[in-house]
């Protein structure tokens, strides 16, 4: 048995934040299902949002993030959250990280992107690879504390409570069992303060900017452990995913956009005029409905985004990865247009969490995408993930030095080892694969950027079938990462579903042919789901 005092799950700009700063209070452990720098944070493209510029302003971001959360955000947490924003990316330079930067009259200064739903130029980014950028910083700064344990190919499998365990003291959180992908044996990691910062769910659509990692393991651990759950029906979808038969989850960034790009149909016309006034650079529910209903309308399989009016030069300075990207699929962005679809993109719900990260289960704390806020609403504004990141890492670490160490510790606790009976190896791989395509599909068709009460009653009914397989699968034969991938995914889709069938309304991200009217009398408020 490994004992820590602090535990977190997964690797990315929430995880690496919060353990680097905790490591100055305590023995930590990063557990990560692949490689450090496997993680959604180094697939960000755009950039981290905030008020840097004598031009913009904390009401203004405030403003914009509100506005594009469509009535869901909570006021207090957007406030506390943008108005952070500056320390926090100081903390960054710090760290050594150099944002792209430009002369203007003679002096330099930061150079800020726009994205869709933004009043300013506000983005801080490093060319087209932010989230890279950042993921390699903290890393490197997290290898150089001594303080640090990070355990790459591990999966956390489940968390142990007390009530679990079957004590009547207060149910609270004392550490998980994790799989040691390697040795394929189960070890006991004991902590009275863990973390959850797993990121999201782009996985359980069959169409999704996210890496492979993004299966929901968090959301999925934390409902099993009995944490309240909030606002899963809230998936945004990405507008503009490379559409090319060789391309894998590429995403195009929103900067693009920001620069001028023009969303055109098969056509060539510039479409989105015709549906919101920022045109191109309307909030991102808007867009992929918008392209969504052009596809449908005309047949065709893809839009295209025109930004063939900047010069080559421009293109290859401000986006060299995505003028690399298409170059290799023989699309020259200096020349013609890119074709693109939506894809899932980003969870803005996830495990109902306060300020500073703490869940509705003591000892349990949930940080980044895995994490619902308050500060997204029903639709996030771009760029505002990274940020949201930093922040509740930051106070997550405070409000655990506060607290202090648990009153009961894990420690007062006997922890039983993992029991695995008799269990066989998995010999039927091919059924894994089966189930995990058949959730994903479903999950586009009839839980995508349009949806019925039909479409969903069908996903539940079927979804209900397959949790019944796996279930059997899971105690039948030996844990594997994809049988427990699985696992998580079929629970995450469950959720999604069943938020999006209360949700008798059209809401941001939410939009349903049977309820297409905003009801703020009935519906203004979160969708909540609890075990207990």
């Amino acid at each position: 048995m490994k004992e820590y005092d602090f535990v977190v799950i997964g690797s990315g700009i929430a995880g690496l934040t919060f353990a680097i700063k905790a490591a100055k209070h305590g023995k930590v452990a990063i557990v990560t299902k692949r490689k450090g720098a496997d993680s959604n944070t180094a697939w960000a493209q755009g950039g981290v949002a905030c008020v840097t510029s004598d031009e913009d302003s904390f009401d203004l971001h405030i403003r914009d993030t509100l506005e594009a959360g469509a009535g869901l955000c909570d006021p207090g947490t957007v406030q506390a959250i943008i108005r952070d924003a500056p320390q926090r990316i100081r903390e960054l330079i710090e760290f050594g990280l150099h944002f792209d930067e430009r002369d203007v009259s003679g002096h330099r200064e930061l150079d800020l992107g726009r994205e869709g739903g933004h009043s300013k130029r506000r983005v801080l980014h490093v060319q087209d690879l932010t989230g890279y950028e950042i993921e390699l910083t903290l890393l490197h700064e997290a290898e150089r504390s001594p303080n640090i344990d990070l355990l790459e190919n591990h999966m956390a499998i489940d968390l142990i409570t007390a009530g679990k365990l079957g004590y009547a003291a207060e149910d609270r959180c004392l550490g998980a069992y994790v799989l040691d992908e390697k040795s394929g044996e189960v070890e006991t990691i004991r902590a009275g303060r863990l973390v959850l910062a797993t990121g999201g769910c782009g996985k359980v659509y069959l169409y999704t900017t996210n890496p492979d990692i993004a299966t929901g393991d968090g959301v999925a651990i934390a409902w099993r452990a009995g944490a309240v759950i909030a606002n899963m029906e809230f998936i945004q979808f990405h507008p503009t995913c490379l559409f090319h038969a060789k391309a894998k989850s590429f995403l195009i960034s929103e900067a693009v956009r920001g620069e001028g790009g023009i969303l055109r149909n098969n056509k060539g016309q510039d479409f989105m005029a015709r549906y919101h006034p920022q045109g191109s650079l309307a909030p991102r529910d808007v867009v992929a409905r918008a392209i969504d209903s052009e596809i449908k309308r005309s047949g065709a399989q893809c839009v295209y985004l025109d930004i063939t009016h900047q010069s080559r030069e421009f293109l290859q300075e401000r986006f060299p990865h995505i003028c690399e990207t298409c170059l290799q699929f023989g699309i020259d962005m200096a020349k013609q247009p890119i074709p693109v679809v939506p894809a899932a993109h980003y969870q803005c719900g996830g495990v109902k969490t306060d300020l500073t990260g703490a869940t509705s289960l003591p000892g349990l704390y949930a940080i980044g995408e895995v994490a619902c806020t308050g500060l997204h609403g029903a639709n996030r504004l771009a760029s505002n993930s990274l940020l949201e990141g930093l922040v509740v890492a930051h106070r997550a670490c405070e409000a655990l030095v506060w607290e202090g160490r648990p009153q009961h510790p894990a420690g007062s606790f006997a922890l039983p080892e993992w029991q695995s009976g008799n269990v066989q190896n998995v010999d039927e791989l091919v059924v894994i694969y089966h189930n995990w395509d058949e959730i994903r599909r479903l999950m586009w068709d009839y839980v995508g950027i349009v949806r019925t009460d039909k479409r969903l009653q069908r996903a539940s009914a079927r979804l209900r079938n397959l949790q019944r397989e796996i279930r059997e699968f899971y105690w039948n034969f030996k844990i594997t990462v994809d049988l427990l991938e699985l696992r998580n995914l079929a629970t995450v889709a469950a959720l999604i579903v069943d938020s999006a069938l209360s949700r008798k309304e059209s809401r941001g991200l939410h939009y349903t042919l049977d309820y297409p009217e905003l009801d703020d009398r009935r519906f203004q408020h979160p969708t909540l789901l609890s075990r207990i």
